[in-house]
């Protein structure tokens, strides 16, 4: 079992990131509020994992803090709701607020998240709501940001496309990731793909 990984930052491609670990490197799937936290390339790195092991495949999923991967183990378990499922909920929600929307029973914002359908929200709900009775703030990444290197320019196209492609890793058609893209995009101009995504994301939840 993989538990941690600590290296250096090799490749951002959300939601999936390269992590060089003594010249083994390794694919990790991280939700894109675990992106959002991550230093720029070639910097160390430590993230929380969670190996999942299927007929089909062996993912490794990578977390920014221990809640944040024990909120991810306890989606899991409820019925219906796999790891590409889990993946896109902590993409389109902060923890915190992940957990206040289901101590409040608050389906309308989790059916936001694709793949979600009323009746997985409200199984979220009713299986959730005990289990996250003591949560805790998520604690800050293992990491300390120093002053970051200046990353490489990346065209308007490039950031928008990049960003789509994301949206629809999480489980959202292409039309309505073009469509979440290009109307935030409309409101001002992002130098990073990750800060278009948060804001893409954000723009599907109730306000």
């Amino acid at each position: 079992m993989i538990g941690r990984l600590r290296g250096l930052l090799a490749e951002k491609l959300p939601p999936q990131v390269l992590i060089d670990v003594n010249g083994v490197f390794y694919e990790v799937q991280a939700p894109m509020t675990s992106f959002y936290r991550l230093p720029e390339l070639g910097e160390a790195v430590t993230l929380f994992t969670h190996l999942s092991i299927s007929e089909n495949a062996h993912q490794l999923f990578g977390f920014s803090s221990e809640s944040e991967r024990q909120l991810f183990r306890a989606l899991i378990k409820v019925n219906g709701v796999g790891p590409k499922m889990a993946l896109a909920v902590l993409s389109g929600v902060e923890a915190d607020d992940f957990v206040r929307f289901v101590s409040e029973g608050n389906t309308a914002a989790l059916v936001k998240v694709p793949g979600v359908g009323k009746k997985t929200a409200e199984r979220m709900i009713i299986e959730m709501q005990d289990r996250l009775k003591d949560w805790k703030t998520q604690s800050s990444p293992l990491w300390e940001l120093e002053e970051a290197s200046q990353p490489q320019a990346k065209s308007t196209d490039d950031i928008e496309s990049e960003a789509q492609d994301a949206l629809i890793a999480l489980g959202y058609k292409a039309t309505e990731a073009a469509k979440m893209i290009g109307r935030v995009a409309k409101t001002k101009r992002f130098e990073r793909c990750e800060d278009l995504i948060r804001e893409a994301l954000r723009s599907t939840l109730p306000a």
